[in-house]
């Protein structure tokens, strides 16, 4: 087992790895994820743990990563803390998949009813919102359907994944145990909203990295990378690695979910991990 460094969650007080394993990468063909193998998953889950990775982030929303989850790892769940999403529409397995979101009290409570069961869990140790509008929350009462899964004991604290222009506005409401906000060294919109959300006490899970998928927003991800020269600064670092140490080196960052369908990419994340922030 490898000694990464960890922080504390935010008021949770969970003591987690500053490099948490991101679930999205094992969700199989679904939104444009890549065929993984059911071995394979089982060996990246179970070396994420091995390598001492005690944070794994999941979603409904990432086709199959559940459901791998409870399947490989749910007899090591002491060994690590859970977190996963809520108003979701893509939660039940054999049914046809359908991206986007719904907000409303019956659909969280599906989600979290379902997670559960797909993770073979009681309990997650943080349920968050997948990034709604603040008018969508307080319209139909959301906060108040966080605080019943977590006084039922199906969660023990309540987030939101959120971007600008909510992300502040969630940040005021002063209810939020932690908030997973997307940052990376082309992307830094969230920088500073990051820090104001700490000041709260709230923990704070970043997300974001290297964008693979091709689109509009990769090629635009590139090209201010080219623009910028950063190729000049990588050194023996893939950008995979560069990008990554970049984001540790925010203060208020507690930790950094990145996952990956392939062990040695993995493996990689950790190695870029132990090596530290790039800026000390």
């Amino acid at each position: 087992m490898t000694n990464l460094p960890t922080n504390t969650l935010g008021r949770t007080g969970m003591e987690i790895t500053q490099l948490g394993f991101g679930g999205a990468a094992i969700r199989g063909e679904v939104f444009g994820g890549s065929e993984i193998d059911e071995k394979d998953a089982e060996q990246i889950l179970h070396s994420v743990l091995d390598s001492g990775i005690n944070f794994v982030d999941t979603a409904p929303d990432y086709g199959v990563s559940e459901d791998l989850i409870g399947k490989f790892i749910s007899h090591r769940r002491d060994e690590y803390y859970l977190a996963t999403k809520c108003g979701c529409h893509n939660d039940a397995v054999g049914t046809p998949l359908e991206p986007g979101h719904q907000w409303t009290a019956e659909q969280f409570r599906h989600n979290i009813n379902e997670s559960l069961r797909r993770l073979k869990t009681d309990y997650v140790d943080l349920i968050q919102m997948h990034n709604p509008t603040v008018e969508e929350v307080e319209q139909n009462n959301l906060v108040e359907v966080l605080q019943e899964i977590k006084d039922s004991g199906k969660s023990r604290f309540i987030g939101v994944s959120s971007t600008a222009p909510h992300l502040i506005p969630f940040v005021e409401m002063g209810v939020f145990d932690t908030f997973q906000i997307s940052y990376t060294l082309i992307e830094r919109e969230h920088e500073d909203m990051i820090s104001e959300a700490a000041k709260t006490g709230a923990g704070i899970i970043i997300r974001g990295g290297v964008p693979q998928a091709q689109s509009a927003r990769t090629e635009t991800w590139w090209d201010t990378w080219k623009r910028a020269k950063l190729d000049e600064l990588l050194g023996d670092m893939s950008p995979y690695q560069f990008v990554l140490r970049f984001t540790l080196a925010h203060p208020d960052c507690h930790t950094k979910i990145m996952g990956s369908a392939k062990l040695d990419h993995q493996q990689s994340n950790i190695a870029a991990a132990l090596e530290g922030p790039l800026l000390k």
